[in-house]
């Protein structure tokens, strides 16, 4: 009688970020590069998480990003730009074009309960909100722009809008899902994005450079390993 074949174990990484923060797009190109060239990427599983950098962003308030970060931090709006153009520079490192004249600060609630919604699909919205954001000019607390995006990602629109509006279920459970991101953030001490961790246990902060994401993925793999 055969030995049943053991299969090898998953490891979990958990990716905190904030549809608003340029260097959580930038590490999200930089991770998927890393995933996409580790050896054991299918013993990886990845569950995105939300993070709101600034949730007192009122909705609807459509102000330019540099008008913006420039208020809340005090500074001079030629400092903000000038900050803007060095993230912008790293950001075309990764095939990324961003115009932050362009950019409108938004509240990111419910883009982020548009991710929950989108199941399996949720990197693939995450992407589409990160590009609207930055690189489309779009304003992500619209709900329409929202609604827009979830169609040409395949998910049904009207569905969408009903529950972004509370008209279904899956919406009250979207906004649960991204409060409980919030307070798992603040419980393991979050303090920027994006963060990511690996089976709850083995952490690294920032847009890191492809190697040191690879070498979180192997110590991710090996970790659960170990457990056996």
């Amino acid at each position: 009688m055969s030995t049943p074949e053991i299969s090898a174990p998953t490891a979990h990484i958990e990716i905190w970020s904030d549809i608003a923060c340029p260097w959580c797009y930038i590490g999200k190109r930089r991770f998927a590069e890393a995933l996409a060239s580790f050896e054991e990427r299918d013993r990886i599983e990845v569950t995105w998480r939300s993070y709101q950098l600034s949730p007192d962003t009122p909705v609807g308030r459509r102000v330019p990003e540099v008008e913006a970060l420039a208020a809340m931090k005090g500074m001079p709006a030629a400092q903000v730009r000038q900050m803007f153009g060095q993230v912008s520079d790293t950001a075309a490192q990764v095939g990324i074009s961003i115009d932050f004249d362009n950019v409108i600060a938004a509240n990111t609630f419910d883009a982020h309960r548009l991710v929950h919604l989108a199941g399996d699909k949720g990197d693939e919205v995450l992407e589409a909100l990160f590009r609207a954001h930055f690189v489309e000019g779009e304003v992500v607390d619209d709900r329409d722009v929202l609604v827009k995006v979830a169609g040409a990602a395949g998910l049904d629109p009207q569905w969408v809008r009903a529950a972004l509006d509370g008209d279904d279920p899956a919406g009250e459970a979207s906004g649960d899902a991204v409060a409980a991101d919030l307070l798992a953030a603040r419980k393991i001490g979050v303090q920027g994005v994006p963060f990511f961790v690996a089976n709850r246990a083995v952490a690294v902060s920032g847009a890191q450079p492809t190697d040191v994401f690879l070498a979180f993925l192997r110590r991710a793999v090996d970790d659960v390993t170990v457990k056996l």
